[in-house]
């Protein structure tokens, strides 16, 4: 039997989830998390044989806290379910520890194919990603402007398009204002901008934030 620990701030995403893998008899939804911290709470308190993991949840994100599960669980096959475009974040995520991406509007015998193939110590991502991924390495695709960023330039870079000012980035992510500060010029820098409003514009475009 597979035990699954679900991490996702929606409730109707859990129970379609759960119902989804309810007609598969040997995969159970033994878990359930609501947030970042519940999320890594459960994970240290015990065992799961995979984790799906969404990206966006209240406080830190699920792409902020992978290397901290890795830390806890190095061997945990983690799925993250998103519903974010996989060409922007299956990447990313595979970089920092996930062993798979799916995106939620996949169908419901994907999750399932996925979760097999993370179980038994696979990597997932859908047949585009794969192709896009090798375009990458043989150098066939050009890498896009916010590919260059670290994880956590990445994620300053989704909290001030999505409306959040330094003073409100600084407590979700338990660092200071400076800090944040020193990270957003970073970004600018690297991205070629000079205003957030310019980085709001590229995010929403890039289908990086909801």
């Amino acid at each position: 039997m597979i035990e699954i620990l679900i991490a996702d701030d929606h409730a109707i995403v859990r129970r379609g989830l759960k119902q989804i893998l309810a007609e598969t008899p040997d995969i159970v939804v033994a878990g359930e998390a609501t947030n970042s911290r519940e999320t890594l709470e459960m994970v240290q308190a015990r065992d799961w044989d995979v984790l799906v993991l969404d990206i966006t949840m209240p406080g830190r994100s699920g792409l902020d806290i992978l290397k901290d599960i890795r830390a806890l669980r190095p061997k945990l096959p983690i799925l993250v379910l998103s519903m974010h475009a996989e060409e922007q974040f299956a990447t990313r995520t595979l970089k920092a520890g996930a062993n798979g991406y799916l995106n939620k509007e996949s169908a419901p015998e994907e999750l399932v194919k996925a979760i097999y193939k993370v179980h038994s110590g696979g990597k997932y991502v859908s047949p585009a990603q794969a192709e896009r991924l090798i375009g990458a390495v043989t150098g066939e695709q050009s890498p896009l402007p916010h590919e260059a960023l670290s994880d956590r330039e990445f994620e300053i870079l989704r909290l001030i398009a999505s409306g959040k000012t330094v003073s409100q980035i600084a407590p979700q992510l338990s660092i200071s204002v400076k800090t944040v500060s020193t990270y957003r010029a970073r970004v600018l820098k690297k991205m070629g901008m000079k205003t957030n409003a310019e980085l709001t514009h590229y995010a929403i475009k890039a289908g990086l934030v909801d």
